[in-house]
């Protein structure tokens, strides 16, 4: 697997590992109810994000199992917007996309940017199959984002998840690096 060079750059965005710097504003999102709404777990506590904040910015992506968290900030203005996730499944040539903005960021298309940086990352440097996003079914804004970046809504589990007291559906999204360079030829 080859490694992966940062930061990652597109016409608007930096994608690069996340700083101590970080920390103020990570927490002030990852804190919210709104930001953990369709997570299958709590807001993060300040030192539940500091925990995370370390992880995410000495992550190796050596084998399956591991996974690369990136901050996502404009280029010309400093500053965290949220972050987009990795991670290399089990089995050959998966793997399994993400992102969390913070609500200020939401809505300026900045998720599309650097999801299509990551799934490029994925299809073209580290040469994955198959690339999945699951979400939980009522989170229609990442629906609409998995399906502007021509991800196939695979499937829908119905009540699958349970968790803060009631049971949600979740829905998986692919695309093969097939359809990735047909659609980067179109």
């Amino acid at each position: 697997m080859p490694l992966i060079e940062l930061p990652l750059r597109t016409p608007r965005l930096i994608l690069r590992r996340f700083e101590a710097t970080d920390l103020e504003p990570f927490h002030a999102y990852q804190s919210l109810p709104e930001t953990a709404r369709f997570l299958l777990r709590q807001e993060l506590s300040l030192t539940q994000a500091m925990e995370a904040l370390g992880r995410y910015a000495n992550f190796t992506f050596e084998q399956e199992g591991d996974w690369v968290c990136l901050a996502i900030e404009r280029a010309d203005m400093p500053g965290l917007l949220g972050e987009i996730v990795l991670k290399w499944l089990p089995g050959t040539g998966q793997a399994e996309i993400g992102w969390i903005l913070a609500p200020e960021s939401r809505g300026h298309g900045y998720a599309s940017e650097a999801a299509e940086a990551v799934l490029e990352l994925g299809f073209e440097t580290l040469m994955f199959h198959r690339i999945d996003a699951k979400l939980d079914a009522r989170n229609t804004s990442s629906s609409g984002l998995c399906e502007r970046l021509g991800m196939r809504r695979e499937a829908e589990l119905v009540d699958n998840w349970h968790y803060k007291g009631q049971w949600s559906s979740e829905v998986i999204y692919a695309m093969l690096d097939s359809e990735w360079r047909a659609r980067k030829q179109a």
